[in-house]
């Protein structure tokens, strides 16, 4: 028998070694979970299965750890390595027989016990063989799917179908020493043990494949069949005199034009042209805090991904990337603008499903989008929408669209039994392939439709765009969240129909506005929007190719010692080596002369590098503040820069979603200004170093933040000037100071001018009551703005404060 075995586990190599092509998860679980491969080694899977136990084989020897495929010797007692849950299904047979599994453990737990010096490691591994969910109602897909616990013929045709897209997936070892601790009987061991384990694969599983997919056909009819979509379809026959069927038939349309219709064949397919054209555009893509999803999904939480929006490419890299991170693909809230031929149907069938910009006039799609949407929660599936509603043309975060936000709280209150989390995700890019385009349009150009010419223009224009990254940001925990700041939610759950009680605005807006401060702390530095932020605050737009690598390595070392967020990222190269990287994408100019190398930001590329720099602008808006106090007076107290920066940070907070100040921020800023030799720093008073070197790194890094404190000073000014001045004046004589400033300074920033970035700042001066605005929208200066006044009187330059005076 045991010849057999081996016989089996041979042929399993050879077939693994021709058909297979793993993916492992982790990419390095010896280090991330500490792993001892001196150890007792013992692997835990679900499947008996040769196919699995090579594939697992194949994966611990590239990582150095004990083979599977042998026993483990403790003490005196030889067991095998690998443990196995479940028996396959015999070929004429509908029951399998037992596993060994529990036998197996007992005699792991009785030498361990004989031998209470030895330690060992058991380790949970998940083997998936394609990402097929099944489908609710059995056919021949999921006869082939990994969802079964197939035969060997069944099996067979697996690995034949399947076998390009197999992932081995390690888990955290399981805690053999407490287990031992906590049960004094041994005999229990084994049960809790395989407990803990069929617990954990059947969380895996639904991570990795989601729910069984119902039939559209069987979605629909129980949609259709909710109580509140047999209201709406009563009230729209009423309203436009139709009969029953035909109302129907219109839900019906609105549905079909809605729901995703997902295959995991398409899936797939879309994987590996992904995979070349990631390859086509981008030199990596870098992700950032996957472990902590991971384990979210593990625990059965149901997962709502809510990234910024930079460009189309979100779309598909996100998906991308959490499908590459052993999950399954989410439901994507894509506008009804990308629902054209024949990209509509592509990425229906890749999850997504169509939203309307607006649901005003409709109340049959608002209820019937409702419902889908709540479907998808109670099924269990994940969900990705994009909270901003559009893709920002500045690179600054816009203010949150609160709808879908709404609607998935909305649908927590149906009584949803599982955890519901909120993953912000950073999405940042070294070129942005519609970014010509954003400029286009802040020029004042009308925004072009999607269309299939428009799809072939982009793929004609493939090229090298530099790295991509993607930060998963701090989830937000919903339940968790609302039981702290709504401890009384719990009584609005009603299993009927969806609830609107009346603290739900209040506190989807604070959800929102949380979501953007997650998405912003969880920022990621890269080569360009760093040289953009350098070279966009000296006149000429350039550098000396030292001064620029001195700059880089400071802000760097700065964002290290003086972090913003344990969520931000920066590249791990050094300085020559990212500027070497930034030189290969063609956006920089190299001029020489006898002195040595000058790199400047080409012609065309000078206006779109604010886009980039506006990426990370929130990162250095308080060293920016401190830096230009410390190259204006060279002496500046601790006291001096918490006081200026209590006046501004509140509205830095409101304009770039800002995460409240921590407690040593400023003083961690001081730390590494000293630690460079930029000034002196005894504890609570700074002297600036008066080299010109120190001075040179100040005064760029001061200038970080001049636009946004021009544009405050603007409308101070102009506030100061006219009291009892109307909103539409204040916000035309803005634009026009703005314009006036950016002509004769030439400023080139787009959100210098920005209509809607002037609106939200006026809202924000009220909200800290700098200003009051009555009913007939005339605005009046409170006691404080005279002082924030001040506090940018003493940060900007002569020469701006005398062109507002002289427009003024």
């Amino acid at each position: 028998m045991r010849l057999l075995s081996q016989s089996f586990n041979v042929l399993a190599r050879w077939t693994n070694w021709l058909l297979v092509k793993s993916k492992l998860l982790p990419e390095d679980p010896v280090s991330q979970f500490d792993l001892d491969p001196s150890l007792p080694t013992f692997y835990v899977t679900r499947l008996n299965s040769h196919a699995d136990l090579a594939a697992l084989d194949r994966m611990c020897k590239q990582l150095g750890l004990p083979s599977p495929m042998q026993k483990q010797k403790i003490g005196s007692t030889e067991v095998p390595r690998f443990i196995a849950m479940q028996n396959p299904t015999p070929l004429f047979s509908k029951t399998a027989k037992t596993s060994n599994a529990l036998q197996l453990s007992k005699e792991i737990f009785h030498a361990l016990k004989a031998n209470p010096t030895i330690k060992a490691q058991i380790l949970p591994v998940s083997v998936f063989w394609g990402r097929d969910p099944g489908k609710e109602k059995p056919g021949l897909a999921t006869l082939l799917g990994h969802s079964l616990t197939p035969s060997w013929l069944r099996k067979s045709f697996v690995l034949l179908f399947s076998g390009r897209d197999n992932l081995v997936r390690f888990s955290a070892p399981i805690a053999v020493e407490q287990l031992m601790n906590d049960k004094a009987d041994v005999e229990e061991l084994p049960q809790k043990l395989l407990r803990v384990a069929r617990v954990h694969f059947r969380r895996q599983q639904l991570a990795a494949t989601g729910p069984k997919l119902p039939s559209r056909e069987a979605l629909f009819n129980s949609i259709l069949a909710a109580p509140s979509i047999k209201k709406a379809i009563a009230e729209e026959a009423k309203a436009k005199g139709l009969n029953h069927h035909e109302a129907r038939l219109n839900a019906q349309e609105l549905l079909d034009e809605i729901a995703a219709n997902y295959s995991d064949a398409m899936v797939r397919v879309a994987d590996r042209i992904l995979t070349w054209l990631w390859n086509k555009l981008y030199n990596g893509i870098e992700v950032k805090n996957a472990d902590e999803v991971r384990a979210l999904a593990d625990k059965g939480h149901e997962i709502i991904y809510v990234p910024c929006h930079r460009s189309h490419m979100d779309y598909l890299l996100l998906t991308y990337v959490i499908y590459h991170q052993g999950l399954v693909p989410p439901h994507i809230a894509a506008g009804v603008n990308l629902n054209f031929f024949p990209a509509g149907g592509i990425f229906r069938r890749s999850g997504a499903f169509f939203i309307r910009r607006s649901f005003a006039g409709n109340k049959l799609y608002s209820t019937v989008f409702k419902e889908y949407l709540s479907q998808l929660f109670i099924k269990g599936y994940s969900v990705k929408f994009y909270t901003e509603g559009g893709r920002s043309r500045t690179g600054r975060l816009l203010p949150p669209k609160t709808g879908m936000l709404a609607m998935t709280m909305q649908s927590m209150l149906r009584g949803i039994d599982r955890p519901i989390s909120i993953v912000p995700v950073y999405i940042g890019y070294e070129h942005v392939m519609e970014i010509n385009t954003y400029l286009k349009e802040l020029a004042g150009n009308s925004k072009k439709n999607e269309s299939v010419l428009g799809v072939f223009k982009a793929i004609k224009n493939l090229r090298n765009y530099g790295r991509g990254y993607l930060n998963f940001g701090q989830p937000i925990h919903l339940n968790q969240y609302l039981n702290e700041h709504q401890p009384d939610w719990r009584q609005s759950i009603s299993a009927d129909d969806a609830s609107k009680p009346q603290w739900l605005n209040s506190q989807v807006a604070n959800v929102a506005d949380q979501i953007m401060t997650n998405i912003n702390a969880s920022a990621a530095l890269n080569v360009i929007n760093l040289v953009a932020t350098i070279l966009l605050s000296n006149e000429q737009f350039a550098l000396s190719r030292q001064k620029l690598i001195e700059q880089l390595r400071f802000y760097m070392a700065l964002q290290k010692r003086a972090k913003y967020s344990d969520y931000v990222t920066q590249p791990s190269e050094d300085a020559e080596a990212l500027l070497e990287h930034a030189l290969k994408l063609e956006k920089l100019e190299v001029l020489q002369d006898g002195l040595g190398d000058i790199i400047t930001i080409k012609e065309q590329e000078r206006t779109l590098f604010n886009y980039y720099r506006n990426n990370i602008l929130h990162l250095f808006a308080v060293p920016s503040v401190i830096a230009q106090m410390l190259f204006n007076r060279y002496e500046v107290t601790l006291e001096a820069c918490e006081e200026k920066l209590t006046a501004l940070y509140p509205l830095f907070a409101k304009e770039w979603f800002l995460t409240p100040m921590r407690e040593s921020y400023i003083q961690d800023i001081l730390n590494s200004f000293a630690e460079h030799n930029l000034i002196t720093f005894d504890g609570s008073q700074a002297v600036t170093n008066k080299d010109n070197s120190a001075l040179t790194k100040l005064e760029m890094l001061g200038k970080v933040c001049h636009l946004t404190l021009e544009r405050y000073a603007i409308t101070s000014s102009l506030i100061l000037k006219h009291q009892d001045i109307k909103r539409t004046e204040l916000e035309s004589e803005s634009e026009i100071l703005a314009n006036r400033l950016g002509t004769l300074h030439g400023i080139k920033s787009p959100e210098f001018f920005d209509k809607k970035v002037l609106s939200n700042f006026i809202n924000t001066l009220k909200e800290q009551e700098y200003i009051a605005i009555s009913e007939q929208q005339t605005i009046s200066a409170a006691a404080p703005l005279n002082l924030l006044q001040q506090h940018l009187n003493d940060l900007l330059p002569a020469r701006i404060w005398q062109s507002i005076h002289d427009t003024l």
